[in-house]
């Protein structure tokens, strides 16, 4: 990560505005600096590190998914915390990080403030709203919407926070719900999670059957709107459906290649191709216990570039970029205390690995693109091509996706 914070970062911790005790109930929260030891696997040159914090600082750089915000440092306090409505996003982590924008995917699927379900249309409102309304209260992170907001952002010295949901589960079979999430800031979502819903399958059922009619529905209103779409999450059938069905390149924001690491989590090369084919964009997953490889069954940035070099191979560099999929606090934690939500077991197939306490060199978002970044760097690739795989992958399907 970078040493030093970015420049117009002034402290804003979440909520300042409000009284905490008085306004909402306060957390001890795990530490957003620090919380584990450094990674020690990647050792760069005086050279080779000035290189890396150059194009981590210079450059546009864009996570495909996050979740940047801070948990509690008692995981058991878990569900108290998220049921209260105010989950606080970690904005000293973020200006160590480097990154020029975010997408945020919040917790849509674990939001159990009405029911611990999850996935319910008015708590991912309220989760939106209370999130935004934070964010309107500092001058760092700013809301992105726009590829004007992205370009300001790098200008500026900021981060443009860019809203998104892993799934589509909560707009039922109501299409028009897209309309009013693009309205109140989202810019990507996902078709399915782990379980199916009304507009397709997700990676975890016995059977897929692909885009339904609804879904088809939804894809052309999320085209028209400038949602960009996102099949991470989805089953193999309706990923391949969504991808054709789709007028416009289509994101696969977190995941890694079967290939590589044969479980339901990870995408198969004839999903990955046509993603690409389409025009489209893998970004690398590094959430705990995904991806994996056989030369590294030890979670850590390794593991995760295994990943990164077999779909560069697949599909040429164009189409590859990252979406690390970190947060602030135990994600372990969080998989084991909400396992069932989030379909841990259907997705990884239960192929044995070691378990490890966090994903060692991505374990957050303050550290994930310095040490992609220097992985890079420290393997032969030119500024040119981190370029590519850092943003301009991104950006260069934003610029169709989006509307503006």
């Amino acid at each position: 990560m970078l040493e030093k914070p970015a420049g117009r970062y002034t402290g804003y911790t979440a909520y300042d505005y409000l009284e905490p005790g008085v306004d909402y109930r306060q957390f001890r929260y795990a530490k957003q600096l620090g919380r584990v030891a450094p990674y020690a696997g990647l050792e760069l040159s005086d050279a080779e590190k000035e290189r890396t914090t150059r194009l981590l600082s210079d450059e546009t750089v864009i996570s495909l998914h996050e979740h940047v915000q801070v948990f509690p440092e008692d995981m058991g306090e878990l569900r108290e915390h998220i049921r209260q409505g105010r989950e606080p996003t970690g904005y000293l982590g973020l200006a160590h990080s480097g990154m020029t924008a975010v997408f945020d995917n919040g917790m849509d699927g674990t939001c159990c403030i009405s029911s611990d379900a999850g996935w319910k249309y008015q708590d991912v409102i309220h989760d939106l709203g209370v999130r935004m309304a934070d964010i309107a209260h500092q001058d760092f992170v700013i809301k992105g919407e726009t590829l004007a907001d992205i370009e300001y952002a790098r200008e500026t010295g900021r981060i443009a926070h860019i809203f998104a949901l892993e799934a589509s589960t909560m707009i039922e079979n109501e299409v028009d719900r897209l309309d009013v999430l693009y309205g109140i800031g989202v810019r990507q979502m996902g078709i399915a999670y782990s379980e199916a819903n009304t507009l397709g399958s997700g990676l975890k059922e016995r059977g897929d059957g692909g885009l339904t009619y609804f879904g088809e529905r939804a894809v052309e209103r999320m085209n028209k709107l400038g949602i960009a779409i996102d099949v991470s999450h989805s089953g193999d059938r309706t990923s391949l459906d969504v991808i054709k069905h789709s007028r416009l390149p289509v994101f696969i924001t977190h995941a890694g290649a079967r290939a590589v690491w044969p479980t339901n989590r990870m995408k198969p090369d004839d999903v990955i191709k046509a993603c690409a084919e389409r025009g489209g964009v893998i970004g690398i997953e590094a959430a705990p216990h995904t991806t994996l490889s056989p030369d590294h069954p030890h979670h850590s940035l390794e593991s995760v570039m295994d990943h990164f070099e077999y779909c560069v191979d697949l599909v040429g560099i164009e189409h590859v970029s990252f979406g690390p999929d970190t947060l602030f606090g135990d994600h372990v934690g969080l998989h084991d205390a909400f396992a069932a939500n989030l379909s841990i077991a259907q997705a990884h197939s239960h192929i044995d690995h070691p378990r490890v306490e966090y994903v060692d060199g991505v374990e957050n978002p303050a550290e994930a693109f310095f040490n992609i970044i220097g992985w890079l760097v420290k393997h032969g690739y030119s500024d040119d091509e981190i370029r590519l795989v850092v943003g301009q992958n991104t950006l260069r399907v934003l610029k169709e996706v989006w509307v503006s």
